[in-house]
């Protein structure tokens, strides 16, 4: 085994998302244990401005589609000029991508990082890239999803969990600030209920807007915050009106002040139906935001009803608003919930992600050289 283990990781995205923001966290954490990180990343996107501010070695390539041999072969290529031991992809295209250059020539292990719930295609080309005798692990983000892709893979024992890490730093709930009020979301008596994940089908924010309703008709003052953008938000912004609830639901859009916007919030509530984990219920906790969510996917794994926040079924309005309600009025309750996030939320630490994944990779490198041994 070398004394620096040399990983290639490959990021076909343009924007930058929760999975780029744990790349990154990956990269910061693995250089500190002495790993030599490169990257392959779309050109032009955020991530590959983020390698050169960062002064990560990184290769821009076009990873047009999951076929896309000019990029397939530049990997293969950057493989052997820079003696990688792993390669590891983190998204789907770049899957595909891994996979292809092994095909074209490329010798070196391949890791899949796996964030999203649903179970994969059930296409030759999908069950072909996922079962390829190259890829020697799967990191799920949550058991849940660890789950998902046991039962889809030909050698279940691949799939392990690896949860996805957070700064415990990040935030300062010490320093709760007035954004809310100078935006005029935050009243004196009124309750700001807020979530900040994309707009889009999975995260079910109908059931976010049907929540608030069922507040308002409790006689509650609160005001709900849709911290964030996506391809929903026209329909969404009709569903609020439709409602009549523009006066006590307001969006935000993108927000680059989250660190200062999210410990203003006096509950979290998560209504997604579809989660592979769900960070931005660890950045909750760091926040000191209660937070009331729904049991879709890995969210079971941080939130523990009762003990780290409050769970309902998913689409169950009804059940969210009581939770929220709880909350609202029982200030130990909230108390006790704030204080069992603290501690949960240590075992999503950044440090401890890249500390699970440096050991498999050198799991991996161990059963290579065995192997080879035995030959």
């Amino acid at each position: 085994m070398a004394a620096t283990l040399s990983i290639l990781h490959l990021s076909s995205e343009k924007t930058w998302r929760g999975g780029e923001q744990q790349i990154a966290y990956l990269l910061e954490e693995l250089g500190k244990h002495g790993v030599q990180n490169h990257v392959a990343a779309r050109k032009g996107s955020a991530f590959e401005a983020h390698c050169r501010r960062e002064n990560i070695p990184v290769i821009a390539l076009p990873f047009k589609n999951a076929v896309d041999l000019r990029t397939a072969l530049a990997i293969k290529r950057y493989c052997r000029a820079h003696a990688i031991d792993l390669v590891h992809m983190h998204s789907a295209k770049s899957h595909g991508l891994g996979v292809i250059s092994h095909v074209l020539g490329n010798q070196t292990p391949l890791v899949l990082s796996r964030r999203v719930m649903f179970m994969p295609k059930r296409s030759w080309f999908t069950r072909w890239k996922y079962n390829h005798p190259a890829i020697v692990r799967v990191l799920c983000v949550s058991d849940k999803i660890k789950e998902v892709m046991q039962a889809y893979l030909k050698h279940p024992e691949k799939a392990v969990t690896v949860y996805s890490g957070v700064d415990l730093h990040k935030f300062d709930p010490a320093r709760r600030g007035d954004l809310l009020a100078r935006e005029g979301i935050r009243r004196p008596g009124r309750a700001v209920i807020g979530n900040t994940g994309a707009l889009e089908y999975e995260k079910d924010y109908p059931t976010f807007i049907d929540t608030i309703g069922k507040l308002v008709q409790k006689k509650l003052s609160v005001h709900g915050v849709i911290i964030g953008k996506g391809s929903e938000e026209e329909a969404l912004k009709k569903y609020v009106q439709d409602k009549q609830l523009g006066d006590v639901i307001s969006f935000t859009g993108f927000r680059k002040d989250l660190v200062s916007l999210l410990p203003e919030l006096d509950v979290f509530l998560m209504p997604s139906i579809q989660e592979g984990l769900g960070t931005s219920v660890l950045d909750a906790f760091l926040a000191q935001v209660p937070v009331v969510a729904t049991q879709a996917g890995g969210i079971p794994e941080m939130v523990i009803s009762g003990q780290t926040g409050l769970l309902a079924r998913t689409g169950d309005s009804t059940a969210l608003a009581e939770h929220i309600e709880a909350i609202l009025t029982n200030p130990a309750l909230r108390e006790s919930l704030v204080r069992g996030a603290q501690e949960k939320v240590k075992e999503f630490s950044k440090e401890q992600m890249a500390r699970r994944t440096l050991a498999i990779y050198h799991d991996i490198i161990r059963d290579k050289l065995l192997a080879t041994a035995g030959q």
